[in-house]
C-alpha cells in the first residue's frame, strides 16, 4: 500500500475549476501549435493517439514527426495535421540524426511531445539530447524519450521547469536507476525524487496518479478505473498534456488537469462500453466532453 502524503492536494473538479486553463481569445494560432515526435513502422498507432489527444484538448495546430516510410498512412489517419516523414533506421526506429531535420517545427512550435511510440533506445536518446538544447519551452518527454533523462537528469535544467515528464511506474524506476518493487510502497516520493532531480513537472500514471511540481508540490488523481490499464492509454495522457502545453497551461496546471481529463475520459466509457474493454482509441472524443463538464 503506498504511503499517505498528507501535503497532496486531491484533484476534483472543484480544484479545477479554480485552477482555469487559458481561455483561447480567437482562431488556431490563437490556440498553439503542438509538435508529436514518435511513432516507428511497428509503433505508428502510438503518435496517432497521442497527436488525436492533444487536438482534443484544446490546442489548434498539429505538426506531426515520424517515420518517412510511414509517414504517408499518419497523413491519412490525421488528415488535420501537417506531417513531416524523416529517416529511420532499419528496423523502422527513427534516426538520432533526423533532429536536424526537425529542429525548425521543434523551435516554431508553442510546445513539443517526444516519446509516444519511439523505437530503440539509443536512437531515442541521441534524438532526444539533439533537439533539447534548442529548445526554451514547453516540452513533454514520453516513454522511450526518458531515457535522456535517465542518462542525465541536467538535461532539462535549461529549461527551468517548462518540461512535463510523463512515465508510468516501470519508466520512472528506469529513471532513477531503481527496482520498480522498490517503488511501490511509495510512488509519490519517487515522482518527487524525480521532479527535484530533473527540475521538472513528473505526472505519474497508475491506478493513483500522482503529480509531483520541481517546487514541491503534490497532487493526488483517483480518477480513472482499471479499464485505463490497456495499451496506448499513456500515449493519450501524454497527448493531453502536450495539448494543454500548446495551449498556453503551466507545466503542473497541464499535468495536474491530463491525469483529470485522461481519469474521467476513462469512467465516462467504463459506464457506457463496460469496466474493461474499451479502447484507447476512444478515450480522446471524450476529452471534450470532460473539458465542457469541468467548465460547467
Amino acid at each position: 500500500m503506498s504511503r499517505p502524503q498528507p501535503d497532496a492536494t486531491l484533484v476534483t473538479p472543484q480544484v479545477l475549476r479554480a485552477w482555469r486553463l487559458p481561455e483561447p481569445t480567437g482562431g488556431k494560432e490563437s490556440r498553439g501549435s503542438i509538435l508529436v515526435i514518435g511513432g516507428s513502422t511497428e509503433t505508428l498507432g502510438a503518435v496517432t493517439l497521442a497527436a488525436e489527444a492533444a487536438l482534443r484538448s484544446g490546442a489548434g495546430k498539429l505538426q506531426v514527426v515520424v517515420p518517412s516510410k510511414v509517414a504517408p498512412h499518419v497523413s491519412i489517419a490525421l488528415p488535420e495535421a501537417l506531417v513531416r516523414g524523416v529517416p529511420s533506421t532499419e528496423a523502422g526506429a527513427i534516426r538520432a540524426d533526423s533532429a536536424e531535420l526537425v529542429t525548425d517545427l521543434a523551435q516554431s512550435a508553442s510546445a513539443v511531445l517526444i516519446g509516444p511510440g519511439l523505437a530503440d533506445v539509443d536512437e531515442a536518446r541521441g534524438l532526444v539530447e539533439a533537439l533539447l538544447p534548442g529548445l526554451t519551452g514547453p516540452v513533454a518527454l514520453d516513454a522511450l524519450a526518458l531515457a535522456a533523462v535517465t542518462a542525465d537528469p541536467g538535461c532539462l535544467h535549461h529549461l527551468a521547469g517548462r518540461a512535463v515528464l510523463t512515465p508510468n511506474p516501470t519508466e520512472l524506476a528506469i529513471s532513477l536507476h531503481a527496482d520498480p518493487d522498490e517503488l511501490e510502497d511509495d510512488p509519490a516520493g519517487a515522482a518527487r525524487r524525480l521532479a527535484d532531480q530533473t527540475h521538472a513537472t513528473v505526472g505519474l500514471g497508475g491506478a493513483t496518479s500522482w503529480i509531483a511540481g520541481p517546487d514541491g508540490r503534490l497532487w493526488e488523481d483517483e480518477s480513472g478505473g482499471a479499464g485505463l490499464g490497456v495499451s496506448g492509454s499513456g500515449d493519450v495522457r501524454a497527448g493531453v498534456v502536450a495539448g494543454l502545453l500548446a495551449r498556453g497551461a503551466e507545466p503542473d496546471q497541464a499535468a495536474v488537469w491530463a491525469s483529470y481529463l485522461h481519469g474521467r475520459a476513462g469512467e465516462l466509457l467504463a459506464a457506457t462500453v463496460g469496466r474493461l474493454g474499451f479502447l484507447a482509441r476512444e478515450l480522446p472524443a471524450q476529452i471534450p466532453r470532460v473539458l465542457a463538464e469541468v467548465d460547467l
